[in-house]
């Protein structure tokens, strides 16, 4: 599905050049679960979203389902993006002004979705999250465990072979975080790779692999079933 070779990112200002990114070689299959572990500013972020393609390396070369990626526009990004790849992240990143229904159709209308097609498809997501009952209701009326199932119906409704979490349960009091990671093993045994960057190694217990970064390489990796 993607894989990256001598994957480089700088961070230049006026005064001082930062590496978050240095030498990463990273092979991730369709259907796989893949966390990405370390310290805070080891670079597990600036990774996800380059893989994500809401960024570009600074050097290196990213094929994605068999495009070479790393030096395309941010408009260029953008297309390659649109519908393969959905996003989870720890802030939930709804929009308070739409509907939670509203939320979910967003990334069905980027696509152009046929209105019929969008109600079924954004109903179903809903259903499967079991948020049907908050069609209607906006994002500052949801506790945050109902906010996250949300988002996951966001991503998941354009049916995207993807997804890209970043500390998905981050916000979660345990009980809601583990019915996350539930929702997204559930996903992850339906096909759908996952990418997930976590603190937490319960988390990290529901991927098949483990990729431990350290000053923006990767140090170690750990595979389990």
């Amino acid at each position: 599905m993607l894989q990256t070779q001598n994957l480089q990112k700088i961070f230049t200002t006026e005064e001082v050049e930062t590496t978050a990114l240095n030498g990463i070689n990273l092979e991730i299959i369709d259907g796989e679960f893949v966390a990405i572990m370390g310290p805070s500013g080891c670079g597990k972020s600036t990774l996800l979203n380059i893989l994500g393609l809401l960024d570009s390396p600074t050097e290196g070369s990213y094929n994605f389902h068999g495009t070479e990626v790393a030096k395309l526009s941010e408009r260029q990004r953008a297309r390659h993006r649109k519908g393969k790849i959905g996003f989870v992240f720890q802030s939930f990143n709804l929009i308070d002004e739409l509907t939670v229904f509203e939320n979910v159709e967003l990334p069905l209308l980027y696509l152009k979705t046929p209105s019929m097609e969008r109600k079924i498809r954004v109903e179903s997501a809903l259903e499967r999250m079991n948020m049907m009952h908050r069609r209607n209701h906006f994002p500052q009326q949801l506790s945050g465990g109902q906010q996250q199932r949300v988002a996951i119906a966001r991503a998941v409704v354009a049916k995207p072979k993807l997804i890209l979490a970043d500390e998905p349960t981050g916000n979660l009091d345990s009980a809601n975080g583990k019915d996350v990671m539930k929702l997204l093993q559930e996903l992850n045994n339906e096909g759908t790779t996952i990418a997930m960057v976590t603190h937490s190694p319960y988390d990290a217990g529901f991927s098949h692999r483990i990729i431990y970064l350290f000053d923006g390489k990767i140090v170690t990796e750990n595979f389990h079933v």
